[in-house]
């Protein structure tokens, strides 16, 4: 009797593993290619104004992104962030200006702007968190109904008017050039180093992965789920809140809209990026590459006078062919 045959055979997923090690990556050589197309297309694409006017007018969007990424990484979603960027400098400042500017009347120092609005996001993030953790509601449904209250609460905190008299710090981080770029894009970059940097190489950076992936797996290892995910939902909203502060000093005032509709591009970059909707999966830099592509495909289209109608609808579009690749690249269903 001949012993049996003995076959080797390739590691299972070891496609897919491959694919997994590389994600983060993927959207690089589309966005060097994204750039050379630009400069085809239109000989301003590659000046430095307009290469410095993607990176400032994408510095709010990527603040959100980071928020969710961090989110979405935990497990959970906040869908508020898009009215967190509105209603955090509406609060702050109208307790600044007088009355006779739409104000509340209250009059607080200036200075004390830019710390009430950060307060202001983290409050709304730890109410948030109270009501997913605490009271055991669904994330999706709290953060949806968080979304239309905060809205209606800023039309009714600002009148239905729009805020003109920034103080003179929202104007500052809107104008201020820091070695020949904008600070809010030197602000982004310590923000994602930071983030980049903990969520690598850190414990507490780490434990975000665990708990996404496995809930029970992560609390019998030690951790403290619920804190790690609250402490996660009030950096989210401080993140917003921050954007939001880039956003009015960018713009002079605090619209009634502001911030509207920007949740969209927000899971439209971060999905694209490599983050999971189930939790546990994906990067930062990934994240990050996903806003630079939707910058860079916005300002193109912008450029060759493309209807805003059509810029609105390719973000969805971009979110099904995300999450079609992702399907056949990893094998895995989403449900």
């Amino acid at each position: 009797m001949s012993p049996p045959v003995q076959t080797t055979s390739p590691p299972p997923n070891k496609q897919r593993f491959q694919f997994a090690k590389y994600q983060d990556l993927a959207l690089v050589p589309a966005i060097v290619l994204l750039i050379v197309i630009g400069a085809v297309l239109n000989p301003t694409f590659l000046t430095a104004d307009n290469l410095i006017a993607v990176l400032q007018f994408q510095s709010e969007l990527s603040l959100l992104v980071l928020a969710q990424a961090l989110i979405l990484i935990v497990g959970k979603m906040d869908l508020s962030l898009e009215s967190t960027i509105g209603i955090a400098p509406a609060v702050a400042i109208a307790l600044v200006i007088p009355v006779a500017s739409n104000g509340l009347g209250v009059e607080l120092p200036a200075w004390t702007a830019i710390p009430v609005c950060l307060l202001t996001g983290a409050l709304i993030g730890g109410f948030n968190g109270f009501l997913i953790l605490k009271v055991g509601l669904s994330g999706f449904m709290v953060t949806l109904g968080m979304l239309t209250m905060l809205r209606g609460l800023q039309e009714a905190l600002t009148k239905g008017q729009t805020l003109f008299d920034v103080p003179e710090s929202f104007l500052y981080l809107g104008a201020a050039r820091w070695a020949g770029l904008p600070a809010a894009v030197w602000i982004c970059i310590v923000l994602f180093a930071v983030g980049i940097f903990t969520m690598s190489y850190l414990r507490q950076g780490r434990s975000l992965y665990a708990i996404g992936g496995n809930k029970e797996a992560a609390r019998a290892a030690g951790i403290r789920v619920d804190r790690v995910v609250w402490i996660v939902l009030i950096i989210g909203g401080v993140l917003a809140a921050i954007a939001g502060v880039l956003m009015t000093g960018r713009l002079g005032t605090v619209a009634v809209s502001q911030g509207a509709g920007m949740i969209f591009k927000v899971f439209a970059a971060a999905v694209i990026g490599g983050i999971s909707l189930q939790g546990g999966k994906g990067t930062l830099f990934g994240a990050l590459s996903g806003v630079l592509m939707l910058g860079l495909v916005e300002q193109i289209l912008r450029l060759q006078g493309v209807s805003g109608y059509y810029i609105n609808a390719s973000y969805g579009a971009v979110i099904i062919l995300a999450l079609v690749v992702t399907r056949f690249a990893t094998g895995q269903k989403q449900e």
